[in-house]
């Protein structure tokens, strides 16, 4: 069944409804993936990753650069392999997402590691591999990873993470550029911090780095950014500190309902006009996108279970009376509505002809008040129906948890009419299989 254009969703180019109704992520009805894969279950557009990858590189084309996958966004496996062989290089925070960029045939040599809390266990692995920089947030990593290069015999490669004060205009949670904030070096401060780096024989600077935050839906705040560090590049070249790369970090935001975010070209050719004013074009640019690269391209989908309320239990349906969807996912698969008071849109997955409209929270089976996926949603549900909730690329799987003993989603990734599962349902045996019992004696009496 083709899709009338007119029924794909705001920022979903890769998730429609059908002439019948039906929702589909390229060409399959989601009913058929809860089917054949049950629910909770996340699926995924290959073509919808693709194309915001490849919107980066043809906006940088015929420039040096690296775009860099964040992981934290999503980091599973056949998803990072796939943007590996896209040519993405990948943004990492921990040892744990090293390994996972090995595991998935990712070049160590494209990855830069970024994180307040490097561990010397950690920055003796990344150097074992070659990675490619270090993105170094405070004094005193410098000095723990000049000791660890030093030991290793090796020359770690830094780029000095920036703190510009830059307010990125988004949540706090996610805000990163401002003083307030534990990330980075202020900016105040940069000029010393590097001068203390080059003096070290096993450090090695390469670049600077500067991120200010996540969700951005305005180039202003990355062109004042661009302006503080650019400033800062130019004292350090003048001392003679040269500076091959600037890494610009990522943090473009997605459509979630209204939001209208630049598209990813706009702000290259943005930023890249910016650096051919001050006369920086030479320079090796970086991203690190990740919301901005999956966000849009993922789906959670659920199953309701039970419907509590009077639009349920009476046939009342008035729009202001307090209803409850509870549904099969909960704040364990995704943590966003819960940790940020996120909005997620929720759509039905197929025709709703017969059911009547009514609003509800649509909420989790968690023992937690604070287990709601949506507040206030106008939905024609029934016991069983499928909901889709939209945008849950990013931020969603990678911060599931197995809080009540319950085992995180299955993964699927639709690549035109097929699925491939990429990551298969915990079971109860999976989750305490690491556990152990105590011994008979050890209990006592």
């Amino acid at each position: 069944m083709t899709a009338d254009a007119s029924l794909h969703l705001p920022g979903h180019p890769h998730v429609h409804r059908d002439a019948d109704g039906h929702l589909r992520v390229e060409g399959l009805r989601v009913e058929q993936l809860a089917e054949r894969f049950g629910t909770p279950l996340y699926a995924y557009s290959r073509a919808a990753i693709v194309e915001s990858v490849r919107a980066y590189r043809r906006a940088l084309a015929g420039r040096d650069h690296l775009v860099c996958y964040a992981m934290k966004a999503n980091s599973n496996l056949a998803l990072l392999q796939l943007l590996a062989a896209e040519g993405c290089g990948f943004d990492i925070v921990s040892g744990g997402e090293l390994e996972r960029v090995l595991a998935a045939g990712g070049d160590p040599g494209r990855v830069v590691f970024s994180g307040v809390g490097k561990t010397e266990a950690e920055m003796a692995r990344a150097l074992e591999v070659g990675v490619l920089c270090f993105n170094v947030e405070s004094e005193s990593e410098i000095e723990r990873l000049a000791e660890v290069a030093a030991r290793t015999g090796r020359v770690a490669r830094v780029s000095v993470r920036v703190n510009p004060d830059v307010d990125a205009g988004t949540h706090p949670y996610i805000s990163t550029g401002l003083k307030s904030n534990k990330f980075g070096i202020a900016h105040d401060r940069a000029l010393e911090v590097y001068r203390r780096a080059a003096a070290l024989p096993s450090l090695q600077v390469v670049g600077i780095d500067c991120h200010i935050g996540s969700q951005i839906t305005d180039i202003s705040p990355y062109l004042d950014a661009l302006d503080r560090v650019l400033d800062l590049v130019e004292a350090l070249e003048r001392e003679g500190i040269r500076i091959p790369h600037l890494d610009v970090g990522g943090g473009l935001g997605i459509t979630y309902r209204d939001e209208a975010p630049p598209a990813a070209d706009a702000l290259v050719a943005a930023l890249i006009g910016h650096l051919e004013r001050r006369g920086h074009a030479h320079r090796t640019l970086m991203f690190e996108p990740g919301r901005s690269i999956v966000g849009n391209a993922g789906l959670l989908l659920t199953r309701a279970v039970v419907l509590k309320g009077p639009a349920h239990d009476t046939g009342n349906v008035d729009p202001q009376a307090k209803n409850f969807c509870i549904v099969d996912a909960a704040m364990n698969d995704l943590m966003r509505p819960a940790m940020y008071g996120a909005w997620m849109g929720i759509v039905e997955a197929g025709p709703t002809a017969g059911l009547p409209p009514a609003t509800w929270d649509v909420v989790g089976p968690v023992c937690e008040s604070g287990d709601w996926l949506g507040r206030d949603r106008v939905l024609a549900v029934k016991p069983g129906s499928l909901l889709a909730v939209l945008s849950a690329g990013a931020y969603a799987m990678s911060m599931a948890s197995n809080y009540n003993t319950r085992g995180r989603a299955a993964e699927v990734l639709v690549d035109g009419d097929r699925a491939w599962l990429i990551r298969e349902r915990e079971t109860p045996l999976d989750l305490f299989r690491g556990e152990h019992l105590l011994e008979p004696g050890a209990l006592g009496g």
